[in-house]
């Protein structure tokens, strides 16, 4: 599983009409993100969730809801003219 940047691997990330980024200061590793969406997201044991270079594959309900699913609120989703979609 190789990131989308691997100089940003938790983004922002440019997927469809969407911007993905995960907050590393809140996100636990819970892995509820990989487990919704585990063409967008991937949570090595230990660490933050990273953005997936396959993340483009996923749909975008699919990449909104891991977004929902965080416990943490640590993923953030944004659409192309810059709006904050999730959290609102």
């Amino acid at each position: 599983m190789q990131p989308h940047d691997s100089q940003n691997p938790h983004g922002p990330v440019v997927a469809g009409d969407l911007s993905i980024q995960v907050d590393t200061d809140m996100c636990t590793g819970a892995a509820t993100c990989m487990a919704i969406a585990p063409k967008a997201f991937h949570v090595s044991p230990g660490e933050k969730a990273i953005i997936l270079d396959s993340v483009s594959e996923a749909e975008r309900t699919t990449i909104i809801e891991a977004a929902r699913s965080c416990p943490t609120n640590a993923i953030i989703i944004k659409d192309s003219s810059g709006k904050q979609i999730y959290p609102a």
